[in-house]
């Protein structure tokens, strides 16, 4: 064989390489979801993440075909289920729930995480915008925003606030309003919500910011108390629970989101299908009936558009974290 066709031959072979190389991605695309999807919801079952995390993986399986398994990778705030699924493989078929902790807070609020929520994720698709409610054990005695700050200020560290781990939506929540009323509390982390609720319903933690889907089924039993919503507005599933604004704390507005991150490199067409079926899951009206029961909105965002409010989010939270002193290390 003549150098020449040898060379040729080498050509021909390393085009075909190439090319299937260059189809590889497309390929996957087209074929996924071919067996069943891992979903990490970075907290414990019972909180406000997993919850949101199991209804909306029961209208992606119809969605898409195939079943969406959760599976819950607690601790560090959000940060070992996060880091569970940066290193995976970015075939579509381990995805991460992302809260406003793991993409919003803990960057900032954690000097040393082991992974980059930028770089090490592609933002999918937002699927929930909730509030939180300040919520206190009824034998705590105070019926307002005001009647807390006086006490906090009168007893300061006295009073225990549970929220569901450092650099959760819910501590960052109360490290912000101590920060804007001059207060005190001692913060008491759980590894997830619902260990703080069960703490918080027996008396041994006193209040919490928490998340409105977990807060208000005990409110309507009158075994918590609420004193105000971090949202904007009001609820309409509480529409006699003021703002944090009209309960006399200017400016504070918190909303609590999650999405859904896959592992960097994953293909884009796969990224863009998925968004597309989240759209699509969000048209059922059993889903949106859930999400209203419990006060979570909906918020239909396009790739490029989570991408860009992820990366507000950040910088936003850098500010808030900074401000208050708060620290997880």
């Amino acid at each position: 064989m003549t150098l020449v066709s040898t060379l040729s031959r080498l050509g021909r072979m390393m085009a075909m390489v190439a090319l299937f190389t260059a189809a590889a991605p497309t390929f996957a695309a087209d074929n996924w979801p071919s067996r069943p999807i891992r979903f990490v919801v970075p907290f414990p079952a019972g909180g406000t993440a997993d919850l949101i995390g199991r209804l909306i993986s029961q209208q992606l399986a119809e969605v898409l075909g195939q079943p969406v398994v959760v599976e819950n990778r607690a601790g560090a705030g959000g940060n070992i289920g996060a880091a569970m699924v940066a290193s995976a493989a970015p075939d579509g078929y381990t995805l991460l729930q992302g809260t406003i902790g793991t993409h919003g807070i803990n960057p900032t609020l954690y000097r040393h995480l082991n992974f980059d929520p930028q770089k090490d994720f592609e933002p999918v698709a937002r699927i929930s915008s909730g509030t939180n409610v300040l919520v206190v054990n009824p034998n705590v005695p105070v019926k307002s925003v005001q009647e807390l700050i006086a006490l906090a200020k009168k007893e300061p560290g006295k009073l225990m606030m549970g929220s569901s781990g450092s650099g959760s939506s819910i501590h960052m929540s109360g490290e912000l309003f101590q920060y804007m009323t001059g207060t005190r509390f001692t913060h008491v982390p759980y590894r997830g919500g619902a260990p703080a609720m069960t703490d918080l319903l027996g008396g041994r933690v006193q209040l919490m910011f928490d998340n409105s889907p977990t807060a208000i089924p005990h409110i309507q039993k009158g075994s918590l108390r609420p004193l105000a919503v971090t949202s904007a507005k009001r609820l309409p599933a509480l529409p006699n629970v003021p703002t944090m604004i009209e309960a006399g704390v200017p400016d504070y507005v918190v909303s609590s989101w999650s999405g859904i991150f896959a592992p960097a490199g994953t293909p884009p067409a796969i990224v863009e299908k998925l968004n597309q079926a989240v759209a699509t899951a969000f048209r059922s009206e059993k889903l949106r009936a859930r999400y209203a029961e419990a006060g979570i909105e909906i918020e239909v965002m396009t790739v490029p558009e989570f991408r860009t409010f992820v990366q507000k989010e950040i910088a936003r939270w850098a500010t808030i974290v900074k401000a208050s002193g708060a620290s997880a290390d």
